[in-house]
């Protein structure tokens, strides 16, 4: 069962607010600031705007902020005091990430429901044991919750219901039927999976484990098809770019050279603060891992860079103990707490007075890690080659890929 069309009334489609006074544009940083309920300086923006319900006036509230993982967004909530109808959402501000993203969620307990949830209006949700599916651009994005989710699908089927039973019967009846499995779901009675594919790359499902390993979250980052680029509109001829004026190597970067035949791992033992200063060359499809922090960082997030071991370590420090779901009134006494134990170990290691393995593990075989005893073997590293798995060869957009043969086309013919 598909749903199609919007589940809740959309935004007001008119605004009227007063001419604000002549002011410096704000820069980027300050336009979209880190979401957080201590930042008391992040207020929305109000506007008096149409409600669309009782064709009133309500208020429309607007806040530009910023989600790891997700970028910049605009949260708008609409409410008004008439009807009291009420409408929120959300909207990408930042740009359309170089792959799509698949989120498999295997919900097992009643945590998995409460887990946050960014889902694009470009995001299609499936829930395989229901055979059922929200189509991309039938809904708005919305920041929520698994549960929320689900709820958000009962009250799109539950909306047109009255109608349906005074005209169609049958299907009104087999509907209800199908509400009540909805609603079961959030019971979580026995295990179901949660789907969110987005082929903008800007969905989002929230890792309560963090910063450990998600077992029951599986993240995939694949190449778009042309009608998913279609569908998101970049078929269409881009203007030529103006070559930046400068561009930091060290900050991010991206891998020049094509997909290697064998895939690498290369783990290496942290025993100096010598260590700390070597060169890395991190891919976007390398993954990272830190065994003793139980810690692992999937490939694409934090993109490409070209740093110091240090470096990359502060910027997953950065990353990790800076992400709003762990802080502020969502977060709870033992997720913080397991974030501040991550954070200490990691600045043992960063001191120099923990010892710790660091593996980078690449399929595509293009990041690095430098051998301070080149030409001889480090004796603090190991690196390994291996043949990639179907589903590594899928994330890389090779098994689409038709070589054989093609030398032989290319040849003269006699």
């Amino acid at each position: 069962m598909a749903v199609s069309g919007p589940v809740e009334p959309g935004p007001p489609a008119a605004a009227a607010a007063p001419s604000p006074a002549p002011a410096r544009a704000p820069a980027p940083e300050d336009l979209f600031r880190p979401i957080s309920a201590e930042d008391e300086e992040q207020q929305p923006t109000e506007i008096e705007s149409l409600c669309m319900n009782c064709y009133r006036n309500g208020t429309t509230r607007l806040l530009l902020t910023k989600i790891p993982f997700f970028r910049e967004i605009i949260v708008s909530s609409f409410s008004c005091e008439h009807c009291g109808w009420n409408d929120t959402e959300i909207q990408s501000a930042g740009r359309i990430q170089d792959q799509g993203v698949r989120y498999i969620l295997t919900v097992r307990a009643q945590e998995d429901m409460n887990r946050e949830v960014v889902k694009t209006d470009s995001a299609t949700t499936r829930i395989p044991e229901l055979d059922f599916e929200i189509p991309a651009f039938s809904q708005k994005g919305v920041l929520t919750t698994v549960e929320g989710l689900i709820s958000r699908a009962v009250s799109g089927l539950e909306q047109d219901q009255p109608a349906r039973r005074a005209n169609e019967k049958a299907v009104a009846e087999r509907i209800d039927k199908f509400i009540v499995k909805l609603k079961e779901l959030k019971q979580v009675a026995s295990p179901f999976t949660l789907i969110i594919d987005d082929p903008s790359g800007n969905s989002f499902v929230e890792n309560p484990h963090a910063p450990q390993k998600d077992h029951a979250l599986v993240i995939t980052h694949y190449n778009r098809t042309l009608q998913q680029e279609e569908m998101l509109g970049l078929q269409a001829e881009a203007p030529p770019e103006e070559k930046p004026e400068e561009e930091d190597l060290r900050n991010e970067v991206k891998s020049g050279g094509a997909v290697e035949p064998l895939g690498t791992k290369i783990t290496f033992h942290i025993t100096d603060p010598l260590d700390l200063t070597r060169d890395v060359l991190k891919s976007e499809t390398c993954s990272v891992e830190i065994p003793e922090l139980e810690f692992e960082l999937g490939m694409a997030i934090l993109g490409g860079k070209f740093t110091t071991l240090e470096g990359l370590l502060k910027d997953i420090q950065e990353l990790v103990t800076k992400n709003p779901f762990t802080l502020g009134d969502s977060s709870n006494p033992g997720q913080v707490e397991k974030l501040q134990e991550f954070s200490w170990k990691l600045d043992q290691i960063l001191q120099g007075n923990m010892k710790a393995h660091f593996i980078m593990n690449d399929p595509a075989g293009n990041s690095y890690f430098q051998n301070v005893y080149a030409p001889e073997d480090d004796p603090q590293m190991k690196v390994e080659h291996y043949k990639r798995t179907f589903d590594q060869n899928e994330e890389l957009g090779l098994n689409d890929m038709k070589t054989e043969g093609y030398e032989t086309g290319l040849a003269p013919q006699r």
